[in-house]
């Protein structure tokens, strides 16, 4: 199994939730965890040890964010006008890696920052190799022409599972645009996401 695999499916099991939604998830036939301790009761979890696994859910999402990237993320959000919460799924919708991953470039999260590290994306017509680079309202992404012609990519866009979100507009079958920055509520996560547990997580 690929390191890329594990590290989705891990996460999937530690958190007893399909977070992708995909239909490989090994969530789908049990929900409680690995090893022989798997399904013992579980007892009431702290408020911490809520915010913490919100937090973990939400970094994990979006590719397993290092600790101080997803954390100098919620920063920005912090400063910026408005809902903190709100501000920080919108910083997230932004990335790059997410961008690609939205318009069904690649399968995964973690197959999005593959093909942008490895320079097939292009953010307004030049290539770009910085998977956490922010995509701004109007800017186009678009595949490199060596992309159009990878299974993986095409693995992805006949994915039946995943829909293009309306923030992200198709021109054609190699490229979206980035329309606006995504409330909550209307970003497609499969599981629900609690992004104010995170900022209370942040503001102990």
């Amino acid at each position: 199994m690929s390191k890329r695999k594990s590290a989705k499916y891990k996460l999937d099991r530690r958190m007893g939730e399909n977070i992708w939604g995909r239909p490989n998830s090994p969530v789908n036939k049990r929900s409680y965890g690995p090893g022989q301790h798997g399904q013992r009761r579980k007892g009431k979890m702290s408020d911490f040890g809520l915010q913490l696994r919100a937090k973990q859910k939400l970094k994990g999402y979006y590719g397993d964010v290092t600790e101080k990237q997803f954390k100098a993320t919620y920063k920005k959000a912090a400063a910026m006008k408005g809902d903190t919460g709100q501000n920080l799924i919108g910083l997230l919708e932004q990335r790059l890696d997410m961008v690609v991953y939205r318009a069904k470039f690649a399968p995964t999260i973690f197959a999005a920052r593959q093909i942008v590290n490895h320079g097939h994306i292009k953010l307004n017509g030049v290539k770009t190799n910085i998977p956490s680079a922010r995509v701004k309202v109007g800017d186009v992404i678009s595949l490199g022409d060596k992309a159009k012609d990878m299974a993986l990519v095409i693995e992805a866009q006949s994915l039946p599972e995943r829909e293009v979100p309306d923030y992200v507009v198709a021109e054609g079958n190699d490229a979206v645009t980035f329309t606006r920055v995504p409330k909550l509520d209307e970003v497609p996560y499969p599981v629900t996401m609690e992004p104010n547990l995170v900022v209370e997580f942040y503001s102990r």
